[in-house]
């Protein structure tokens, strides 16, 4: 297992792809100045103003791309939860646990039938 810490400004999600880890975010809290969250079945992001709490954040993390979802929750305690798009500034800290694996071990494609690059497992 490795911890991560991300600081204030960081985006979440471009230090995440920038990292080019192989693995799993297996869990992850703090905090977001603002989210950019994509709903499911919407077509892009929507903004959430800040600040935010994280409270759950996992996800697989290959060299060609990450795949996160989160939930966040307001200052008036609103949940919301979607997929991590770019722009989710950390405010203070993010915690996150990261379970590593073998380079080479998952990687993306695209999917003609979903419409998005999906994940890949290959075993050793």
């Amino acid at each position: 297992m490795e911890a991560l810490r991300l600081n204030p400004g960081d985006d979440l999600r471009a230090t995440l792809e920038a990292g080019g880890r192989t693995g799993f975010v297996i869990a992850g809290l703090g905090s977001l100045g603002h989210a950019e969250l994509r709903f499911a079945g919407a077509a892009g992001p929507t903004h959430v103003d800040g600040p935010l709490e994280i409270l759950t954040l996992s996800g697989s993390l290959t060299p060609a791309g990450v795949h996160l979802h989160a939930s966040v929750s307001d200052a008036s305690g609103r949940v919301l939860g979607g997929h991590v798009c770019a722009g989710c500034t950390v405010r203070t800290t993010a915690e996150l646990l990261i379970a590593p694996l073998p380079p080479g071990s998952l990687s993306r494609e695209w999917d003609e039938a979903t419409g998005y690059a999906e994940l890949v497992v290959r075993r050793a």
